[in-house]
């Protein structure tokens, strides 16, 4: 999902050839033009999450499974208070999945250590 954010190019052509279109086609109030602060951010976003999700799967230790839910549970705060700001609700099709896989990482992954073969 973030893989858009990753590079300036792509971040700006998902703002304004997708989300902007789809938040005026739901009736919500314009998207901000993105300043350079926003990118920057927006590209640190999608550049962390991108390589973490690479590395998860490429090292495959279910303990990872753990540090992915806090890390999610972090970024659901952040959408939530974004939300109470007045953030576009367009949001909520990113906090939905994030609250998901949130708690499949953290209650999947501690069973998954208690089994045996699973190094710990």
């Amino acid at each position: 999902m973030t893989w858009p954010f990753a590079t300036a190019f792509t971040l700006a052509f998902m703002w304004g050839s997708v989300f902007g279109p789809l938040n005026d086609t739901l009736g919500f109030a314009p998207l901000p033009e993105l300043d350079v602060h926003a990118v920057l951010f927006g590209n640190f976003f999608g550049s962390v999450v991108v390589i973490w999700s690479l590395a998860r799967l490429y090292i495959g230790d279910p303990r990872m499974g753990v540090f992915d839910g806090i890390g999610r549970v972090l970024f659901s705060i952040a959408m939530i208070n974004a939300l109470m700001s007045g953030i576009s609700p367009i949001v909520w099709g990113f906090l939905v999945p994030e609250v998901l896989f949130a708690l499949i990482s953290l209650f999947g992954a501690p069973k998954s250590l208690l089994r045996p073969g699973v190094n710990a």
